[in-house]
């Protein structure tokens, strides 16, 4: 086999495989459970249009789909941190998180409790 043979067949076998991963991603999209499957599956689909620009840009030999890529990828990371903060402000289930309205004495007992909390999940997190 000629090193072009092997390149060909690893770009379609690698055309093959993002197909399959591009298909199981999009019925995650669709059918996930919860906003952040959704969001981990959106993610997914830029990684993977991402392997198929570089799967084309070796089958053509044309660099500047590299670019592209990268352009991609950045574009994709900013996307998902602002479905993260979407999330954070809305909760997990979508819905609008309801807003405290606390005075000055049960403001301080609001702060109190999660810092409590957030010790105990610290405390929480090392004991797995």
């Amino acid at each position: 086999m000629t090193p072009e043979q092997i390149v060909s067949f690893a770009t379609i076998l690698a055309s093959v495989v993002l197909s399959a991963a591009f298909l199981l991603t999009v019925y995650r999209v669709v059918v996930g459970p919860t906003l952040p499957d959704r969001i981990v599956a959106l993610d997914m689909l830029v990684g993977i249009a991402i392997g198929f620009i570089a799967v084309i840009a070796i089958r053509t030999g044309f660099n500047l789909y590299v670019d592209i890529a990268i352009a991609l990828g950045l574009v994709g990371f900013l996307a998902t941190v602002a479905f993260a903060r979407f999330v954070l402000s809305r909760g997990p289930d979508g819905r609008p998180r309801p807003a405290e309205v606390l005075d000055g004495e049960r403001a301080s007992e609001a702060i109190e409790k999660n810092m409590e909390k957030g010790v105990a999940n610290r405390k929480g997190k090392g004991r797995r």
